[in-house]
């Protein structure tokens, strides 16, 4: 095993490295969802109405009937049915509204479940606390070294 003292080692080989994009100003909007409604198609289009640049999700208590999730590390779905509380939802919503949210979810013996979440539909609510940086622009952009299109973070331009 190779080993670089820190003086060897250039920023960008660094896996501990932090991109640290300056701080912002936030507001926060409670929503509430309704039995039937979508959760990510709810939440974008609250996003484009408000045209909102740079969300992430603070936190959500409520339950769901179905729900389509990806795992780490695979193009599969993994469909999931009936009644299961919400246990987390985090995520960021960029400023052309693509989501990146992930779901932990528990059945009614407390078994959970949690990935990358492709919609989900809610049984009793959904009740979402959004937060978002105004001074900030989200952006996801291909990151040839993870192979994805991640976040990358802009001071806003001002209007």
């Amino acid at each position: 095993m190779s080993q670089q003292n820190e003086s060897q080692q250039s920023p960008s080989q660094d896996p501990n490295r932090l991109d640290i994009w300056g701080k912002s100003s936030v507001l926060s909007y409670a929503l509430r969802l309704h039995p039937k409604g979508q959760i990510v198609q709810s939440i974008q289009k609250f996003v484009k109405i408000h045209g909102l640049k740079a969300v992430s999700i603070a936190t959500c208590v409520g339950s769901i009937t179905q729900a389509t999730l990806r795992m780490a590390s695979t193009p599969t779905y993994t469909d999931v049915s009936g009644p299961h509380e919400i246990v987390s939802l985090v995520g960021t919503i960029s400023s052309d509204g693509r989501v990146h949210i992930h779901i932990a979810l528990s059945d009614k013996d407390g078994k959970m479940i949690g990935g990358h979440l492709i919609e989900a539909t809610i049984y009793t609510t959904a009740e979402i606390v959004l937060l978002e940086q105004p001074e900030l622009l989200f952006v996801r952009e291909d990151d040839p070294e993870s192979g994805y299109d991640e976040l990358k973070v802009y001071p806003r331009p001002s209007s």
